[in-house]
Protein backbone atom coordinates (compact mmCIF):
# COMPACT_ATOMS: atom_id res chain seq x y z
CA UNK A 1 0.00 0.00 0.00
CA UNK A 2 1.30 3.45 -0.95
CA UNK A 3 2.30 5.69 1.99
CA UNK A 4 -0.30 8.21 0.87
CA UNK A 5 -3.10 5.66 1.25
CA UNK A 6 -3.08 5.30 5.03
CA UNK A 7 -6.26 6.12 6.95
CA UNK A 8 -5.22 9.77 6.98
CA UNK A 9 -2.67 11.32 4.64
CA UNK A 10 0.01 13.69 5.97
CA UNK A 11 -0.07 16.67 3.60
CA UNK A 12 1.51 19.17 5.99
CA UNK A 13 4.36 21.42 4.91
CA UNK A 14 7.37 22.37 6.99
CA UNK A 15 6.97 25.99 5.87
CA UNK A 16 3.54 26.69 4.31
CA UNK A 17 4.37 30.41 4.08
CA UNK A 18 6.98 29.53 1.44
CA UNK A 19 4.67 27.33 -0.65
CA UNK A 20 3.67 28.52 -4.14
CA UNK A 21 0.01 27.54 -4.09
CA UNK A 22 -2.57 26.85 -1.41
CA UNK A 23 -1.72 25.15 1.86
CA UNK A 24 -4.36 24.04 4.37
CA UNK A 25 -3.25 22.85 7.80
CA UNK A 26 -5.28 21.54 10.70
CA UNK A 27 -8.55 22.88 9.30
CA UNK A 28 -11.59 22.00 11.41
CA UNK A 29 -15.25 22.94 11.09
CA UNK A 30 -18.36 21.81 12.93
CA UNK A 31 -22.01 22.72 12.61
CA UNK A 32 -23.55 22.14 16.01
CA UNK A 33 -22.62 18.62 17.16
CA UNK A 34 -21.67 17.48 13.62
CA UNK A 35 -17.93 17.55 12.88
CA UNK A 36 -17.54 18.19 9.14
CA UNK A 37 -13.78 18.73 8.92
CA UNK A 38 -11.38 17.34 11.50
CA UNK A 39 -7.83 18.76 11.39
CA UNK A 40 -7.73 18.51 7.61
CA UNK A 41 -4.41 19.03 5.77
CA UNK A 42 -4.13 19.71 2.04
CA UNK A 43 -1.72 21.25 -0.47
CA UNK A 44 -2.57 22.47 -3.96
CA UNK A 45 0.23 23.27 -6.37
CA UNK A 46 0.00 26.20 -8.78
CA UNK A 47 -1.17 25.24 -12.26
CA UNK A 48 -2.64 21.85 -11.38
CA UNK A 49 -6.21 20.63 -11.45
CA UNK A 50 -6.97 19.03 -8.11
CA UNK A 51 -10.18 17.04 -7.77
CA UNK A 52 -11.67 16.43 -4.32
CA UNK A 53 -13.88 13.33 -4.25
CA UNK A 54 -15.95 11.77 -1.51
CA UNK A 55 -19.50 10.95 -0.48
CA UNK A 56 -22.15 13.61 0.00
CA UNK A 57 -22.00 15.29 3.39
CA UNK A 58 -18.28 14.69 3.88
CA UNK A 59 -17.31 18.38 3.83
CA UNK A 60 -16.07 18.85 0.26
CA UNK A 61 -18.04 22.05 -0.42
CA UNK A 62 -17.33 23.31 3.10
CA UNK A 63 -13.61 22.90 2.43
CA UNK A 64 -13.88 25.02 -0.73
CA UNK A 65 -15.68 27.79 1.15
CA UNK A 66 -13.13 27.74 3.95
CA UNK A 67 -10.34 28.20 1.39
CA UNK A 68 -11.69 31.66 0.58
CA UNK A 69 -13.18 32.34 4.03
CA UNK A 70 -16.77 32.35 2.90
CA UNK A 71 -16.96 30.31 6.09
CA UNK A 72 -14.78 30.79 9.15
CA UNK A 73 -12.88 27.73 10.44
CA UNK A 74 -13.15 26.58 14.02
CA UNK A 75 -9.42 25.82 13.97
CA UNK A 76 -6.55 25.61 11.49
CA UNK A 77 -5.01 27.92 8.93
CA UNK A 78 -4.99 28.52 5.17
CA UNK A 79 -2.11 30.05 3.19
CA UNK A 80 -2.42 31.36 -0.37
CA UNK A 81 0.97 31.92 -1.99
CA UNK A 82 2.55 32.67 1.34
CA UNK A 83 -0.21 34.87 2.75
CA UNK A 84 -2.07 33.48 5.71
CA UNK A 85 -5.64 33.99 4.58
CA UNK A 86 -7.10 33.01 7.94
CA UNK A 87 -5.21 35.88 9.64
CA UNK A 88 -6.17 38.67 7.24
CA UNK A 89 -8.41 41.59 8.10
CA UNK A 90 -11.42 42.44 5.97
CA UNK A 91 -9.71 44.78 3.47
CA UNK A 92 -6.67 42.57 2.65
CA UNK A 93 -8.96 39.53 2.59
CA UNK A 94 -11.16 41.16 -0.05
CA UNK A 95 -8.04 42.00 -2.06
CA UNK A 96 -6.77 38.41 -1.90
CA UNK A 97 -10.17 37.05 -2.91
CA UNK A 98 -9.78 38.81 -6.27
CA UNK A 99 -7.39 35.98 -7.14
CA UNK A 100 -10.27 33.48 -6.90
CA UNK A 101 -13.24 32.68 -9.09
CA UNK A 102 -15.93 30.25 -7.98
CA UNK A 103 -18.54 28.27 -9.85
CA UNK A 104 -21.28 27.47 -7.35
CA UNK A 105 -23.26 24.24 -7.60
CA UNK A 106 -26.46 25.97 -8.74
CA UNK A 107 -24.61 28.65 -10.76
CA UNK A 108 -26.11 31.28 -8.35
CA UNK A 109 -27.18 33.76 -11.02
CA UNK A 110 -29.42 36.69 -10.09
CA UNK A 111 -32.77 36.11 -11.80
CA UNK A 112 -33.60 39.81 -12.15
CA UNK A 113 -30.36 40.64 -13.98
CA UNK A 114 -29.36 39.79 -17.53
CA UNK A 115 -26.63 37.25 -18.12
CA UNK A 116 -24.21 40.03 -19.08
CA UNK A 117 -25.07 41.98 -15.94
CA UNK A 118 -24.51 38.88 -13.82
CA UNK A 119 -21.09 38.33 -15.35
CA UNK A 120 -20.06 41.98 -15.08
CA UNK A 121 -21.39 42.67 -11.58
CA UNK A 122 -18.13 42.02 -9.77
CA UNK A 123 -16.33 44.39 -12.15
CA UNK A 124 -18.70 47.18 -11.16
CA UNK A 125 -17.76 46.58 -7.53
CA UNK A 126 -14.01 46.18 -7.91
CA UNK A 127 -12.93 47.99 -11.10
CA UNK A 128 -13.18 51.66 -11.98
CA UNK A 129 -14.29 50.84 -15.51
CA UNK A 130 -16.84 52.39 -17.85
CA UNK A 131 -20.12 50.55 -18.45
CA UNK A 132 -19.08 49.83 -22.03
CA UNK A 133 -15.77 48.30 -20.96
CA UNK A 134 -17.56 46.11 -18.40
CA UNK A 135 -20.07 44.96 -21.03
CA UNK A 136 -17.23 44.19 -23.45
CA UNK A 137 -15.37 42.12 -20.84
CA UNK A 138 -18.56 40.23 -19.95
CA UNK A 139 -19.16 39.44 -23.65
CA UNK A 140 -15.54 38.30 -23.99
CA UNK A 141 -15.94 35.85 -21.08
CA UNK A 142 -19.29 34.60 -22.35
CA UNK A 143 -17.70 33.96 -25.74
CA UNK A 144 -14.88 32.03 -24.07
CA UNK A 145 -17.42 29.63 -22.51
CA UNK A 146 -19.47 29.28 -25.69
CA UNK A 147 -22.35 31.67 -24.88
CA UNK A 148 -22.09 34.19 -27.70
CA UNK A 149 -25.15 36.44 -27.94
CA UNK A 150 -26.60 35.62 -24.54
CA UNK A 151 -25.58 38.77 -22.65
CA UNK A 152 -29.03 40.39 -22.95
CA UNK A 153 -30.97 37.26 -21.97
CA UNK A 154 -32.32 36.56 -18.50
CA UNK A 155 -31.13 33.43 -16.69
CA UNK A 156 -34.65 31.98 -16.98
CA UNK A 157 -34.10 31.73 -20.75
CA UNK A 158 -31.05 29.48 -20.30
CA UNK A 159 -30.82 25.71 -19.96
CA UNK A 160 -29.11 24.17 -16.94
CA UNK A 161 -25.87 23.69 -18.84
CA UNK A 162 -25.95 27.26 -20.15
CA UNK A 163 -26.45 28.58 -16.61
CA UNK A 164 -23.35 26.66 -15.53
CA UNK A 165 -21.42 28.24 -18.41
CA UNK A 166 -22.67 31.70 -17.46
CA UNK A 167 -21.60 31.06 -13.86
CA UNK A 168 -18.20 30.05 -15.18
CA UNK A 169 -17.95 33.23 -17.26
CA UNK A 170 -18.60 35.20 -14.09
CA UNK A 171 -15.93 33.16 -12.26
CA UNK A 172 -13.22 34.14 -14.78
CA UNK A 173 -14.21 37.77 -15.42
CA UNK A 174 -11.67 39.12 -12.89
CA UNK A 175 -8.88 36.99 -14.45
CA UNK A 176 -8.37 34.89 -11.31
CA UNK A 177 -5.39 32.66 -10.65
CA UNK A 178 -7.57 30.05 -8.95
CA UNK A 179 -10.98 28.69 -9.97
CA UNK A 180 -13.05 26.69 -7.51
CA UNK A 181 -15.73 24.38 -8.92
CA UNK A 182 -18.47 23.07 -6.62
CA UNK A 183 -20.09 20.01 -8.26
CA UNK A 184 -19.86 21.50 -11.79
CA UNK A 185 -21.68 18.62 -13.53
CA UNK A 186 -24.45 17.93 -10.99
CA UNK A 187 -27.93 17.90 -12.55
CA UNK A 188 -26.66 17.88 -16.14
CA UNK A 189 -27.17 15.23 -18.80
CA UNK A 190 -24.01 13.26 -19.76
CA UNK A 191 -23.34 15.21 -22.97
CA UNK A 192 -23.71 18.62 -21.32
CA UNK A 193 -21.64 17.42 -18.35
CA UNK A 194 -18.84 16.38 -20.70
CA UNK A 195 -18.95 19.81 -22.35
CA UNK A 196 -18.44 21.39 -18.91
CA UNK A 197 -15.50 19.05 -18.33
CA UNK A 198 -13.98 20.19 -21.63
CA UNK A 199 -14.42 23.81 -20.51
CA UNK A 200 -12.62 23.14 -17.23
CA UNK A 201 -9.68 21.68 -19.17
CA UNK A 202 -9.74 24.51 -21.73
CA UNK A 203 -9.68 27.25 -19.11
CA UNK A 204 -6.93 25.56 -17.12
CA UNK A 205 -4.76 25.38 -20.24
CA UNK A 206 -5.58 28.70 -21.90
CA UNK A 207 -5.76 30.86 -18.78
CA UNK A 208 -3.09 28.91 -16.86
CA UNK A 209 -5.23 28.83 -13.76
CA UNK A 210 -5.13 26.46 -10.81
CA UNK A 211 -8.39 24.51 -10.66
CA UNK A 212 -9.94 22.89 -7.59
CA UNK A 213 -12.93 20.71 -8.43
CA UNK A 214 -15.31 19.16 -5.91
CA UNK A 215 -17.31 16.28 -7.38
CA UNK A 216 -18.71 12.81 -6.80
CA UNK A 217 -18.92 12.28 -10.60
CA UNK A 218 -16.05 9.89 -11.27
CA UNK A 219 -16.28 10.22 -15.05
CA UNK A 220 -15.73 13.95 -14.66
CA UNK A 221 -13.00 13.43 -12.06
CA UNK A 222 -11.03 11.06 -14.27
CA UNK A 223 -11.23 13.45 -17.22
CA UNK A 224 -10.19 16.75 -15.64
CA UNK A 225 -7.87 15.77 -12.76
CA UNK A 226 -4.11 15.99 -12.59
CA UNK A 227 -4.40 14.75 -9.02
CA UNK A 228 -7.18 13.50 -6.76
CA UNK A 229 -7.71 13.46 -3.02
CA UNK A 230 -10.54 11.71 -1.21
CA UNK A 231 -12.23 13.24 1.81
CA UNK A 232 -13.92 11.00 4.36
CA UNK A 233 -14.93 11.69 7.97
CA UNK A 234 -13.37 15.13 7.69
CA UNK A 235 -9.87 13.92 6.74
CA UNK A 236 -7.95 13.31 3.53
CA UNK A 237 -7.61 9.53 3.27
CA UNK A 238 -6.07 9.30 -0.22
CA UNK A 239 -3.86 11.44 -2.45
CA UNK A 240 -2.74 10.36 -5.90
CA UNK A 241 -2.81 10.70 -9.67
CA UNK A 242 -5.66 9.45 -11.83
CA UNK A 243 -3.72 6.26 -12.59
CA UNK A 244 -3.06 5.74 -8.88
CA UNK A 245 -6.75 6.15 -8.11
CA UNK A 246 -7.71 3.65 -10.80
CA UNK A 247 -5.14 1.14 -9.53
CA UNK A 248 -5.48 1.54 -5.77
CA UNK A 249 -6.43 -1.30 -3.46
CA UNK A 250 -7.53 1.11 -0.72
CA UNK A 251 -10.90 -0.43 0.27
CA UNK A 252 -12.76 2.85 0.91
CA UNK A 253 -11.54 4.42 -2.34
CA UNK A 254 -12.38 1.28 -4.32
CA UNK A 255 -15.90 1.23 -2.88
CA UNK A 256 -16.44 4.87 -3.81
CA UNK A 257 -15.06 4.81 -7.35
CA UNK A 258 -16.94 1.58 -8.12
CA UNK A 259 -20.16 2.92 -6.59
CA UNK A 260 -20.77 -0.08 -4.33
CA UNK A 261 -23.12 0.04 -1.33
CA UNK A 262 -21.17 -2.68 0.45
CA UNK A 263 -17.83 -1.72 1.98
CA UNK A 264 -16.13 0.27 4.76
CA UNK A 265 -17.95 3.51 3.86
CA UNK A 266 -21.33 1.90 4.54
CA UNK A 267 -24.55 3.14 2.98
CA UNK A 268 -25.66 5.97 5.30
Amino acid sequence: MDAREHSTVDLRLADPAAFAGIAVQGLSKSFGPKVVLDRCDLTIRKGETLVIIGRSGQGKSVLLKLMVRLLEPDAGRVWVEGQELTALGRRPLMELRKNFGMLFQGAALFDSMTVGENVGLILQEHRDWSEERIRARARECLELVGLVGTDDKLPSALSGGMKKRAGLARAIVMQPQYILYDEPTTGLDPITADAINDLIIKLQRELRVTSIVVTHDMQSAYKVADRMVMLNDGRIIFDGTVDEVRGTDHPAVRQFIEGRAEGPLGVF
